[in-house]
């Protein structure tokens, strides 16, 4: 049997990804229907680890210790929603990153965490109300 001759596959570079804030809400996952994002980062350190797995409901409630994922600063972010004196806030766990103010949380807050899971460990759930 003859070895396989290789061939050429072109390799074309991707145009620019410029995600807006109206491309995600146009996604599949758009509405009311509960998702799943990977944590990235330090942010929310040490209850939510990288690599950690998070279930989000849109139509969740946002209440005063609810940890949600928002639109801030012209990003998505993942952070508790704390009412402090001055107002609404979302507070990174990390104290290594501010204190970023929210001025409308209905506006802001597009998600609530309801689950978080480790990676490959199915049993392992912690849930959040």
């Amino acid at each position: 049997m003859s070895k396989p001759k290789p061939f050429p596959i072109p390799v074309r570079p991707a145009p620019e990804a410029a995600e807006t804030e109206q491309d995600i809400a146009a996604s599949a996952c758009a509405g009311s229907e509960p998702y799943a994002l990977m944590v990235l980062g330090d942010s929310m350190a040490p209850e939510f680890i990288e690599g950690e797995i998070i279930v989000v409901e849109p139509d969740g409630i946002a209440k005063d210790g609810a940890y949600v994922v928002a639109w801030a600063n012209e990003e998505y972010i993942f952070r508790q929603l704390v009412l402090h004196p001055e107002g609404w806030m979302l507070k990174p766990l990390n104290p290594l990153y501010p204190n970023i103010p929210v001025d409308d949380v209905k506006e802001t807050v597009k998600g609530v965490v309801v689950l978080k899971k480790k990676p490959g460990r199915r049993k392992e759930a912690k849930r959040y109300d």
